[in-house]
């Protein structure tokens, strides 16, 4: 339940709400959510969000952070008040120049009044300046906001945002960013896309990130730390940073002879997906004690513990793959999360077969053959999998079955038509598993109805003849060998748990 609670600030919102003009009665709030039934409470109605720029100064030793966020959207209803999902104190905000009333209501909701209200269709240039301690914030009982021994990271999915800028949180409305960001020298912070510059001035160094392509709020991170930062170019012209925290201990030779091959894997998926969609590339590996890596736009987030084993090009596969399938093209809705996960497992499948330890065939027969009919794998619908099992194994392994069933149905021709060419017809924008059946069909010219619902939306095992067409499962005396490769894509399995 969503109860309000006040701010400082909250006597102004009141005496403001007091002094709209009678001219406002047709306008409306824009709504607290932006209509996901996954996530009620995620994103807000009424604008759209163009640009971010944030512009902040963060203590390391204290954890305390200090920003302006200045936003540039746009009014899509007429509005008398909106809403932005926050956690931090917010000091002073400014709508059109204007200073505006606020009160934060719910878990992690921002309520902002205009002095005057909004038509529908208006530009708008909001302002807000906050303060405080984002380790000491939570939502729903968590934090996304990790501390290190030197500073902290944010990144998780679906949420990050909220500890660290206020924001329309929702994939639905992606926008650009300037992240600009103050720390003391010897400390470095890291974010999405390219470094504009870094300049020091009496003991702080402010290191200015721009990503120039949409981005949606979940894939924008930060972190503040000592790193060891390497940059270099692809073979294809990619530019590539990478940064590793200086106390990685005994993951550091592992994690770097993983995630310097980015360039090098980023050019060979660019061989199936098409031109690589972003200005720069790279992962960073801060000194975390969570266990997951996250396709951070541009800027890859990776665990520590993703490379306690060793070396671990497979998962820098599956980040790398989400730049296409699931950062240039995201999701409409959270329920969509199979064209991200099925995708970057099925990618991970592709490099098996490229590096010799198991084709995509032979991995689809072995995780077919691994669950039996009555296994709970089989009730998860990777199509619309349910918010508790949003990241449920299914959703990647019974996903890349998906993946594999629809190049059998449809022959490699049209598959690899299909996987090139949907990131390019949807770049930088949005798409559902209902746009993606579509697309394919086109390409195809097959109906994929059936197989979709098979595959994506049955709670039930597929019969051996539908899961495998050119494959010998009805005929093989016993289970398929495990494939070389199958250690390594396993080690991965826990890629997104919080």
């Amino acid at each position: 339940m969503h109860r309000r609670i006040f701010v400082p600030g909250v006597l102004a919102a009141a005496s403001l709400l007091l002094a709209i003009p009678a001219s406002a009665a047709g306008y409306a709030p824009g709504a607290p959510g932006i209509g996901d039934p996954y996530y009620p409470y995620y994103g807000n109605g009424g604008y759209d969000v163009s640009h971010y720029d944030l512009r902040l100064t963060y203590r390391p030793a204290t954890d305390e952070l200090e920003g302006t966020a200045t936003i540039q959207a746009r009014t899509t209803q007429d509005l008398s008040s909106f809403d932005l999902d926050f956690l931090l104190d917010v000091s002073e905000v400014r709508v059109d120049g204007a200073r505006a009333a606020f009160a934060a209501s719910g878990q992690h909701e921002l309520v902002i009044t205009p002095k005057t209200p909004l038509p529908k269709g208006t530009p708008v240039t909001l302002v807000i300046r906050y303060s405080g301690v984002p380790s000491t914030k939570s939502a729903y009982g968590f934090s996304t906001w990790h501390r290190t021994p030197d500073g902290a990271v944010a990144a998780d999915e679906p949420e990050s945002a909220w500890w660290w800028f206020p924001s329309n949180d929702h994939p639905l409305d992606k926008a650009t960013y300037d992240v600009s960001v103050a720390v003391p020298d010897g400390t470095q912070a890291i974010s999405n896309g390219t470094l504009q510059s870094a300049v020091s001035k009496l003991g702080w160094t402010r290191y200015s990130w721009r990503s120039a392509k949409p981005q949606a709020t979940y894939l924008t991170t930060l972190a503040m730390g000592k790193f060891d930062v390497t940059t270099g170019t692809s073979e294809g012209g990619v530019p590539v940073v990478n940064a590793y925290s200086a106390d990685l201990g005994d993951n550091d030779g592992a994690a770097r002879a993983s995630v310097e091959r980015t360039g090098e894997i980023v050019d060979w998926l660019s061989g199936y997906f098409g031109p690589y969609p972003f200005g720069s590339a790279g992962g960073y590996v801060p000194n975390t004690t969570t266990g997951f890596a996250l396709e951070t736009q541009t800027r890859v987030y990776y665990s520590p513990r993703q490379f306690a084993s060793g070396s671990n090009t497979s998962v820098v596969v599956h980040e790398l793959a989400h730049q296409w399938y699931g950062d240039s093209v995201s999701l409409k809705g959270w329920k969509d999360i199979w064209i991200n996960e099925g995708f970057a497992r099925y990618a991970q499948w592709l490099w098996s077969e490229h590096e010799g330890e198991g084709t995509t065939r032979e991995l689809a027969d072995y995780v077919y053959a691994s669950h039996p009919a009555d296994d709970t794998f089989w009730s998860v619908k990777p199509g619309d999998p349910g918010p508790d099992d949003q990241f449920d194994i299914a959703v990647y392994d019974r996903g890349a079955l998906a993946v594999q069933a629809l190049r059998d149905t449809i022959g490699d021709d049209a598959f690899f038509k299909v996987l090139k060419g949907w990131p390019q017809e949807h770049a930088y924008g949005n798409a559902s598993v209902d746009d993606f059946r579509a697309y394919a069909e086109r390409v195809s010219g097959k109906s994929l109805t059936a197989l979709f619902d098979t595959w994506l939306f049955q709670p039930s095992k597929p019969a051996a003849a539908t899961a495998a067409p050119t494959a010998s499962l009805a005929r093989t005396a016993g289970p398929p060998a495990q494939p070389a490769s199958w250690k390594s894509i396993e080690a991965t399995n826990d890629v997104h748990g919080r």
